[in-house]
Parts: structure tokens; sequence; C-alpha cells
């Protein structure tokens, strides 16, 4: 049973592939130092045994999986020197994150980054790039 997968410093592009959710006993993943880009896919939603997730210097966009409220384990998340804009979700192990989660994304908002969001903006309704 694979438990957690190291492909840093792969020079990899594109977006990280849908396929990834099919591997639902990963403990770890490192997609770190790459030049992936793109959302960060929906099927990740489905790594619920995840506990630790690094996509530290890559360049996805857009905003951060809400879904990952249900990957409940993920107890280290980096997703830092990203492109990333947008509310970060709050609730479950999102609310326990810090600040260094999310350093160089300078778009970000919310409760991790104490940097409030603009309220006359409602926050997206779907958070995630749709399979297919």
């Amino acid at each position: 049973m694979l438990r957690s997968i190291d492909l840093s410093n792969n020079k990899f592009q594109r977006g990280i592939p849908n396929v990834i959710g099919n591997l639902n006993s990963l403990k770890g993943l490192n997609l770190s130092h790459n030049n992936l880009s793109g959302c960060i896919p929906a099927s990740m939603e489905y790594l619920l045994s995840l506990e630790w997730l690094d996509l530290f210097s890559n360049k996805p966009t857009r905003t951060i999986l809400e879904r990952l409220l249900d990957v409940t384990f993920l107890s280290v998340f980096n997703v830092s020197e990203n492109q990333l804009k947008g509310q970060i979700p709050q609730g479950k192990q999102f609310n326990t994150l810090g600040n260094d989660s999310y350093e160089g994304n300078y778009e970000l908002c919310g409760f991790s980054v104490s940097k409030g969001c603009n309220n006359s903006e409602p926050p997206p309704s779907n958070l995630l790039e749709k399979d297919g």
C-alpha cells in the first residue's frame, strides 16, 4: 500500500492530474518545487487519509479547495509561494493552520493569514475545478 509520494523538484508542468484522487490511502504528498499551474483538482477531496500536503513553490492559481475541509487528518499543509487568491476555507483543520502555510500568496485572505477579505465580494460558491 502506497503511503507517501515525494515528487518534488521534478520540473512538472501543467496541472496536478485528477487521478491523484484515486490514491485514497495516501498519507503524504510532496509536489513542491515544480511548475504546476492551474487549479488544485477537485479529486483531491477523496484523499481522506492525507495527513500532509506540500505544494510549496508552484504556480497553482485561484483558491484553496474548500472540499479539503473533509480531509480531516490533514495537519501539515504548505501552499506557500504560489499564486493562490481568494478566501481561505474556514473550519475543521484549516482553523489550526498558521500563516506560514500560506506565505507568499499575497491575494489570499481570511482568518489564517490575518488579512480580512473584502466583504463586498461574497466568497466563491464553488472553489473547485470540476473534473472533466
